[in-house]
């Protein structure tokens, strides 16, 4: 396999993958890694996205939309994704919360996925102006094509949205 961009194993890996290398590199067109609920984990998942698209040669614009829509799709997992997270107090951290992001090279576009373990759906709200928080899916619907989410069942979903590559 050929060398990959971006690190192997970031610090937001479980420690089962970091030893068991479940990172997932193809400079074709394919990645993926694990995350946990780290407090760097959306920064590295960023990471992650710009140093693969760098690698697969995509635009600088499309790369940031990209590392914008996966650092709310991130978010939205961290904080929602959690089988129990309803019944945690909102704020409260995840001590661990199982989820993976992959991302995948079309020829005008990349699609962006981020699955965990929790079983509702996401819920599209009108953005309070004065709220400090609320407005990532409607950021990612403004920066992608189309986006939306698997139907959730025992495993889990995934949230994904197709951001279109420029330039």
């Amino acid at each position: 396999m050929t060398a990959h961009p971006a690190e192997t194993v970031h610090g937001a890996l479980r420690d089962e993958a970091r030893e068991e290398s479940w990172w997932l590199p193809d400079p074709d067109g394919f990645a993926a890694c694990a995350l946990s609920s780290s407090a760097h984990t959306v920064a590295e998942a960023r990471q992650f996205t710009r140093a693969t698209l760098k690698g697969w040669r995509v635009c600088a614009d499309t790369a940031e939309d990209t590392a914008l829509v996966v650092s709310e799709l991130v978010s939205n997992a961290l904080r929602y994704g959690s089988p129990a997270a309803d019944e945690r107090t909102p704020g409260t951290p995840l001590r661990f919360c199982p989820a993976w992001l992959a991302l995948t090279r079309q020829d005008s576009a990349v699609l962006c996925a981020v699955s965990d373990a929790g079983t509702t759906t996401p819920v599209v709200t009108p953005p309070d102006p004065l709220a400090e928080s609320g407005r990532g899916l409607h950021i990612v619907d403004q920066l992608s094509v189309e986006w939306g989410w698997t139907s959730p069942d025992t495993s889990g979903k995934t949230v994904w949205a197709t951001v279109p590559v420029r330039g």
